[in-house]
C-alpha cells in the first residue's frame, strides 16, 4: 500500500498526479499537480471551488479541499508519467457530507459496525461511437442479434484489448470482454473487490475507457439509452457480504433456499423494500427511464427490469441469485455514480438486515412474456421525477445515505428535471403544431 506519494513518484517516474473527485452527478473533476508539490497536497489537499461543480455549494463557500487517498493511486498505463488519485472532499477541516466518496466511506463504516464487509463487482456496458456521438463507430456492426458477435468484437480489438491489457497490468484480474446486445455496445469485466475499491476502479475505468477510445478516434459513452430501439447500457452489480477479515461469506448457507443465508435474504429484502427509491440513485438521469421502461428492442429483449421482483438464475428480473452467497442487482445503468451506487446498495441492505426485511415471493417466470401475471409487485418509477419523489418519501433510506447528501442530491436533481421539462423538443412540434 502506497503511503509516501513523493517516493512513489520517484520510483515510478511519475511527473504529475491527477487529484480527482466525483461530484453528485458523476462528473469527474481533477487538478493536475506536479510530483514536486505532492507532499503538501497529500496533507492539505488540492483546492477547488465546489460551486463550480455539481455540488450544492455557493460561490461564497470556502475552498473545498480534495485530500488524496494514497492507497487509491493508479499510474496511467497509457501515459505512465501521470498517476491518478481518488480523493476525499474536506471543507475547513471537516468532511463534506454530500461528496459521494464520503457518503460511501460512511456506509462502509456502518457495515463494519455490524461485523460486515461488503464486496461488489460491476458490469459496465458502453457504446463505442463516432466522435460526434451520432452513430455507432462500426458501420458493419448491424446484426439484429449482435450479442457476442465475434467479428464485431474483433473489429474493435485494438480498443478493447488495450484497455483489458491495462486492467491486467494494474492487477484487477480482468477475465472477459464481449460485444453486448446492441450494435456498437460492449462490456468488460474484472474481479470483485471491497465496495470502496470497486467504486474507485469503476470511476477510473470510465476515465480510462473514454481516454483510450479518444486515442483511437472514437467516443465511448455510458449513456443508459443512446439509441431508440437498441438495448440500453446497464451496470449490473454483483453483491456479497463477508465477515470483517474477508474469509467467511456471510451470505452463504447451503442449507437455505438458493444458498442464501438469513442475513443475505434480509439484505436482499432491504433492496426490494427500497427499490423504487433506490432507482433515483442507480438510474440518475432523465434518459435512464428510457432503458428500464423501454418497449421490446430490435434484438427481442431490453435486458432491463421494470418491476420489483427477484428470482434464481433468470435475467428477466430486477434481482437474480445466480449462485450461493451472492446476488445480482440488474437495476443500475451506465450513468450511475460509481460511489453513490455502492453506497445506496449498502444503505438499503443494512436497513434490510436491521429490520429483518423479507424479500417477498420469488418468481421464476419469464418477466418479459409473463410479467403481466404478477400481481402486487411494485412497478419501478416511470421517470426521474417519480424516482426522486420515491426517494424523498423514503425517510429511512434518506437518513442512511445522510440527510445533507439527500437534501443536496434532491435539490440539484429537481433542478435538472425542471430544466428538462422546460426544454422544447421536435416531438412537441411534430405532434402539436397542427392541433
Amino acid at each position: 500500500m502506497v503511503k509516501d506519494l513523493a517516493k512513489y513518484a520517484k520510483e515510478k517516474g511519475v511527473k504529475y498526479f491527477m487529484i480527482s473527485y466525483t461530484d453528485l452527478f458523476g462528473g469527474q473533476r481533477a487538478k493536475l499537480v506536479p510530483a514536486q508539490a505532492i507532499n503538501d497536497m497529500a496533507v492539505d489537499g488540492a483546492g477547488f471551488a465546489g460551486f463550480a461543480t455539481w455540488l450544492d455549494l455557493t460561490a461564497a463557500h470556502p475552498d473545498m479541499m480534495a485530500v488524496p487517498d494514497a492507497s487509491s493511486v493508479i499510474q496511467l498505463p497509457w501515459k505512465p508519467e501521470v498517476a491518478w488519485l481518488a480523493s476525499n472532499c474536506v471543507m475547513e477541516g471537516k468532511p463534506v457530507d454530500q461528496a459521494p466518496r464520503n457518503v460511501l466511506r460512511k456506509l462502509v463504516d456502518e457495515a463494519a459496525k455490524e461485523g460486515l464487509r461488503v464486496k461488489t463487482g460491476v458490469e459496465p456496458e458502453f457504446f463505442l461511437l463516432n466522435p460526434e456521438g451520432t452513430a455507432v463507430s462500426d458501420a458493419y456492426d448491424n446484426a439484429v442479434k449482435p450479442c457476442y458477435d465475434q467479428q464485431a468484437v474483433m473489429r474493435r480489438y485494438d480498443v478493447i484489448a488495450e484497455v483489458c491489457d491495462y486492467m491486467l497490468e494494474l492487477g484487477w484480474e480482468a477475465y472477459q470482454n464481449d460485444h453486448e446486445d446492441a450494435i456498437g455496445q460492449f462490456e468488460m469485466n474484472w474481479k470483485y473487490d471491497d465496495a470502496l475499491q470497486t467504486a474507485d476502479k469503476h470511476s477510473f475505468f470510465k476515465f480510462m475507457m473514454r481516454s483510450v477510445a479518444e486515442k483511437h478516434g472514437l467516443r465511448a459513452t455510458f449513456m443508459p439509452k443512446p439509441f431508440k430501439g437498441l438495448t440500453g447500457s446497464g451496470c449490473h452489480a454483483h453483491i456479497s457480504v463477508w465477515d470483517l477479515d474477508g474469509k467467511k461469506n456471510a451470505f452463504s448457507d447451503d442449507s437455505k433456499e438458493l444458498g442464501l443465508s438469513d442475513r443475505g435474504r434480509n439484505f436482499l429484502g432491504g433492496i426490494m423494500k427500497h427499490a423504487s427509491a433506490l432507482a433515483a440513485i442507480t438510474n440518475p438521469t432523465v434518459n435512464s427511464y428510457k432503458r428500464i421502461n423501454a418497449p421490446r428492442t430490435i434484438s427481442g429483449a431490453t435486458w432491463a427490469p421494470n418491476t420489483v421482483t427477484w428470482t434464481g438464475n433468470n435475467r428477466t428480473h430486477m434481482v437474480r441469485v445466480p449462485g450461493p452467497g451472492r446476488f445480482e442487482l440488474r437495476l443500475p445503468d451506465g450513468a450511475a455514480n460509481p460511489y453513490l451506487m455502492q453506497a445506496v446498495i449498502i444503505a438499503a441492505g443494512l436497513d434490510g438486515i436491521r429490520s429483518k426485511a423479507d424479500p417477498g415471493k420469488r418468481y421464476d417466470i419469464d418477466m418479459y412474456t409473463q410479467g403481466h401475471t404478477v400481481t402486487g409487485a411494485p412497478k419501478l418509477p416511470l421517470n426521474l421525477l417519480d424516482a426522486l419523489r420515491d426517494y424523498d418519501s423514503d425517510t429511512t433510506l434518506k437518513a442512511m445515505m445522510g440527510l445533507e447528501f439527500s437534501a443536496a442530491y434532491l435539490k440539484l436533481k429537481h433542478q435538472e428535471w425542471n430544466d428538462y421539462t422546460a426544454h422544447f423538443t421536435q416531438w412537441e412540434r411534430d405532434n402539436t403544431l397542427d392541433i
